[in-house]
């Protein structure tokens, strides 16, 4: 078990996502950055989706009831344990009675923990992923409270201590490229209205959640209005209102809308996206299908050498 005394800001449980529902209004869930979830659970051995902790902008304190082996990665979350600095993007013994503490992001937003066994909570519609606006799923379908207790699954932590490769651990204190490929409402918007796009920097701000990122900077210029008949929210969508910023739909987007699209966000780059904190910059550059097939493939191949065996981790 693992009892929680600090629950952060929103802390929740995710799993790898809850599929083929978004036709019943119920989105996928499940973490915004995807490959920093992995890797968290490849580092102590589990399944790629076993249940795990997203933690956003600060994380929790907790305590183990029982050995277990942890692992944080994602945004620059100072952790210790029993007041001792601890390593993140590394697996970490964990003995009955030792206190974890993750703390406020130096860089990024989202850290992910995972846990030998991952985390038993009921399966909603064949996921333990949170859905907090649809109280579903999860801890009782919201984010995590103090005094709330946790409930591990079986299975063996690795044998030896695991650590991500550095050359895989990102720096989110940089301003990103996000790579897009154009559509599929590309043609309401006017060629100069692309090029604002495309050649300018944007904000992202405060409003940003699951459900969007939300961004600012120059206007974007419609053809001939913003409004068209609601269609399907592909992941990584890039709508754009009448207001002219750019809204990019995240793990909790609703299932359709009727504003146009002038992009969508490549599957690798989304989780780039969340990371990007309230008055940090990005940028966008358009790619085309092939190129964003290939890219994926390579992120594909690269992950499977990201997490390799290395010196023991407890600073308890």
């Amino acid at each position: 078990m693992i009892a929680i005394a600090e629950a952060g800001p929103l802390t929740t449980v995710q799993d790898a996502g809850r599929t083929g529902h978004l036709r019943t209004g119920i989105p996928p869930s499940g973490p915004v950055d995807a490959r920093a979830f992995v890797l968290a659970n490849r580092l102590v051995g589990n399944t790629d989706g076993a249940a795990g902790l997203e933690c956003t902008l600060m994380g929790p304190r907790f305590t183990a009831e029982a050995a277990c082996t942890i692992a944080v990665t994602g945004a620059a979350m100072p952790v210790t344990v029993n007041g001792a600095e601890a390593p993140t993007w590394a697996s970490i013994a964990l003995r009955p009675g030792d206190t974890v503490k993750l703390g406020a992001a130096k860089a990024g937003v989202r850290a992910y923990v995972a846990f030998s066994g991952g985390i038993d909570v009921p399966r909603v519609l064949d996921s333990c992923a949170t859905y907090v606006r649809g109280k579903l799923g999860g801890y009782d379908g919201r984010a995590l409270r103090r005094q709330d207790r946790l409930r591990l699954g079986p299975g063996a932590p690795p044998a030896r201590p695991r650590v991500v490769d550095r050359r895989f651990v990102p720096d989110f204190a940089d301003e990103p490229e996000i790579r897009v490929v154009p559509g599929p409402q590309a043609d309401r918007f006017t060629a100069a209205g692309m090029t604002t796009f495309l050649e300018n920097a944007y904000e992202m701000l405060p409003q940003s959640d699951r459900m969007g990122a939300r961004l600012r900077g120059p206007r974007i210029e419609h053809v001939k209005g913003h409004d068209i008949i609601s269609d399907g929210i592909p992941f990584g969508g890039v709508q754009v209102p009448g207001d002219g910023q750019p809204i990019v739909l995240l793990v909790d987007r609703q299932s359709t809308g009727g504003y146009t699209k002038i992009a969508t966000v490549c599957s690798i780059d989304v989780g780039r996206v969340g990371q990007v904190k309230p008055g940090q910059r990005l940028r966008f550059r358009a790619i085309d299908v092939v190129e964003a097939h290939r890219l994926l493939r390579e992120a594909r191949a690269a992950i499977t050498y990201a997490v390799k065996e290395g010196e023991a981790r407890h600073d308890g």
